[in-house]
């Protein structure tokens, strides 16, 4: 059961949006918008949405990204 200052944060947090434009995402990572794009061009990183020009990343994508790029030292 969450505490009261847990329920008040998560109350007044407002939900991310489905997806994100290179710059959120960027700026999510401390990376830059060119580095995503090269990473488009590599065909490498982050799965993408192209909705006619626009390039969009799904948040749950990029979370999965960098779940999948954690690295554990302790692990052998």
């Amino acid at each position: 059961m969450p505490t009261v200052d847990q329920a008040r944060i998560e109350s007044e947090t407002p939900p991310l949006p489905e997806l994100a434009t290179p710059p959120q995402v960027a700026e999510y990572l401390h990376t830059s918008v060119a580095a995503l794009s090269q990473d488009r061009y590599h065909h490498t990183g982050i799965p993408y949405v192209k909705y006619g020009r626009r390039v969009l990343y799904r948040w749950a994508d990029v979370q999965a990204y960098v779940d999948s790029n954690t690295v554990d030292p302790g692990a052998a």
